[in-house]
């Protein structure tokens, strides 16, 4: 509700303001059943030609480590979803948790899409800054790059009492933007940072109220969506990312050890993924949508065994006592399921 005031109010002024989302399909379909009126507020979102969904794999999956066939068509199921309820053909996209290589990207590319978002990844980037419209290596999709310090000062430092720049306010915010040098800043969230992470009490929907009216403020500043910026900005280079390097924005080594990380994780996603032949073989497709149930990325993500802060984020995101506990839980369902496959 607070972005579609914003939205109406800087439109109603000349003014506009523009925002992105990605949105899976499976958290889409629990909002169906159980809050059909956060489907309602996208949908009101989706009508003011200021928001822009970008396609995501259906399930929030793994998908992209299984093969190309199953990336490719949860992403093409994810895009069905976004024409059927949102009205949307999206022309971006991202992969699951920002999860990027050279062979993802161009299959993006094949598959018709104008730019991909993922995380600016110093080891990626060297001595060059996210801040600039990139091509993948290989085929000729627009990289757009995270900023993640900009986007963890919201994200992950906004009510840190410890943290030397709180109170973040909104000015200081804009400010800052405003001060940083390049063509674009990707300003990347999680949808759940404004009242779950950070509730109400913290003043993170009073930021996000005044920041857009904070950042208009600024001449040379202004709200864009992906794919603007993809078809108005110039490329500035070229990133390379082979599949040894694959980056994610989950992290501090920001790779894929969110969810691969450990024994467990990599056991849990092997056994499942020798089952794809296996249920493909199968005549009903209610096995199919079982297995990409099982392929959703927090399976794995609850496995972690990190420490320290990245070992904090994962506890906090999961349900299970212990990574043992979420491990031998996917695993009595696995094995579950594997049995009555197989049979």
């Amino acid at each position: 509700s607070v972005l579609l005031q914003q939205l109406d109010h800087f439109r109603n002024y000349g003014k506009k303001f523009k925002v992105a989302f990605s949105l899976s399909g499976v958290f889409l379909e629990q909002a169906r059943r159980w809050a059909p009126e956060v489907v309602e507020s996208f949908k009101a979102l989706s009508s003011t030609g200021l928001v822009e969904f970008l396609d995501q794999t259906y399930y929030h999956s793994l998908a992209c480590f299984v093969n190309d066939e199953e990336l490719e068509e949860q992403v093409r199921e994810h895009r069905a979803l976004m024409r059927d309820l949102l009205g949307v053909e999206p022309a971006a996209v991202e992969n699951t948790e920002f999860i990027y290589n050279n062979r993802i990207a161009c299959l993006f590319d094949r598959m018709g899409f104008k730019v991909v978002v993922t995380e600016g990844a110093e080891r990626v980037l060297g001595w060059r800054s996210p801040n600039y419209l990139y091509k993948a290596r290989g085929c000729g999709i627009r990289v757009l790059m995270r900023n993640y310090r900009l986007s963890d000062d919201i994200g992950f430092r906004f009510a840190s009492r410890g943290w030397s720049e709180y109170p973040l306010t909104a000015d200081k915010y804009s400010a800052w933007l405003a001060a940083t040098p390049g063509d674009v800043v990707v300003v990347a969230v999680d949808y759940e940072t404004f009242g779950e992470h950070f509730p109400a009490e913290t003043g993170i929907l009073e930021f996000l109220r005044w920041l857009p009216g904070e950042v208009l403020k600024w001449e040379h500043l202004r709200f864009s969506t992906p794919s603007e910026v993809a078809s108005a900005k110039p490329v500035r280079d070229e990133i390379d990312v082979p599949e040894d390097q694959t980056i994610s924005w989950a992290d501090i080594e920001k790779d894929a050890s969110a969810w691969l990380g450990n024994d467990m994780q990599r056991d849990s996603f092997h056994r499942l993924r020798e089952l794809w032949h296996a249920v493909r073989a199968l005549p009903s497709r209610s096995w199919v949508r079982v297995w990409k149930l099982l392929s959703t990325s927090d399976h794995f993500y609850y496995m972690s065994t990190k420490g320290g802060g990245p070992g904090e984020v994962h506890a906090y995101f999961s349900h299970y006592p212990s990574a043992a506990a979420a491990y031998a839980n996917y695993l009595d369902v696995l094995a579950d399921f594997e049995t009555r496959v197989l049979e």
